[in-house]
């Protein structure tokens, strides 16, 4: 179950997205049984939040700049 967990962690955000929307498609299209629909269910649940650390991770990463002298600084747009 581990390797599964880490797997799921190794597949790029775009991966994880696709997946993530197939396993709603199915569940979507209704005719998938009870024990079968609770696993697609939690699988997708799983997925879903490999994406939303993905991306919260991204947004901190490029709300950060690196200025000249190394030093690091949040990115505020001046108006």
């Amino acid at each position: 179950m581990a390797e599964k967990k880490e797997k799921e962690k190794e597949l790029s955000f775009e991966e994880s997205l696709s997946t993530l929307e197939e396993t709603v498609k199915k569940l979507e299209a209704g005719d998938v049984p009870l024990d079968d629909a609770i696993n697609e269910f939690t699988k997708a649940m799983k997925l879903a939040k490999v994406c939303d650390e993905k991306l919260k991770n991204a947004e901190e990463a490029i709300t950060k700049l690196v200025k000249d002298n190394d030093e690091i600084v949040d990115f505020q747009i001046e108006e």
